[in-house]
């Protein structure tokens, strides 16, 4: 009980650094008019976010599989999730971070806290554009990644429209915990690589 508890306060404080820094995020030129990014809707976001995903999978070699997860909206925001399928041992975690930091920076993201906790790491970003993106590790040593926008014009949200690259999971409660073996990312000796920075 203790555990499930300690879990649920690190995630709850991990969501709120990352809303913390999707809205204090670099405006790196971007015009906002009345608050919201200029000429930006809220489906446009969700396609901006969709694409800081998949340029950041894309970036993690060996491939990894993961699963769309949920999209939230606020008054002036969207919010998607990912969750990845594949197991990523405690051991390889240092080197998940290191890849994921490596290329948000050559992205020119500006990187946030890491949080170095060896159960549940995290790391978090923000894009020029203002957009915050977060990668952290949660029960089971599940990963999972977030992008939320600054705000944007109010508009109707559709769901991901590129298809995940493992099963879906509709019309289940919720994804389940991490069951994709990596002959590389779930082994449980360490690697060679970079890690990310503290």
């Amino acid at each position: 009980m203790k555990r499930i508890t300690r879990t649920i306060r690190l995630v709850l404080a991990m969501a709120v650094a990352g809303a913390l820094l999707a809205g204090c995020g670099l405006s790196g030129g971007t015009k906002q008019r009345n608050g919201a990014l200029a000429g930006m809707d809220m489906q446009g976001a969700a396609e901006r976010a969709d694409a800081m995903f998949y340029a950041t999978i894309g970036a993690i070699k060996p491939d990894i599989e993961w699963a769309h997860d949920t999209t939230t909206t606020g008054s002036c925001d969207v919010t998607r999730y990912w969750t990845v399928m594949t197991v990523v041992s405690e051991q390889r975690r240092g080197n998940f971070l290191g890849v994921v930091e490596n290329f948000w920076k050559a992205s020119g993201y500006r990187i946030g806290p890491v949080n170095p906790s060896k159960d549940m790491p995290a790391l978090y970003a923000t894009s020029r554009d203002g957009f915050g993106i977060s990668l952290l590790f949660g029960h089971a040593g599940q990963a999972f990644f977030e992008v939320t926008s600054p705000c944007v014009g109010e508009s109707k949200v559709a769901p991901p429209t590129k298809l995940a690259n493992g099963p879906t999971y509709e019309g289940e409660v919720s994804v389940p915990t991490p069951n994709v073996r990596s002959d590389f990312w779930s082994d449980q000796s360490p690697a060679p690589g970079p890690t990310p920075s503290s």
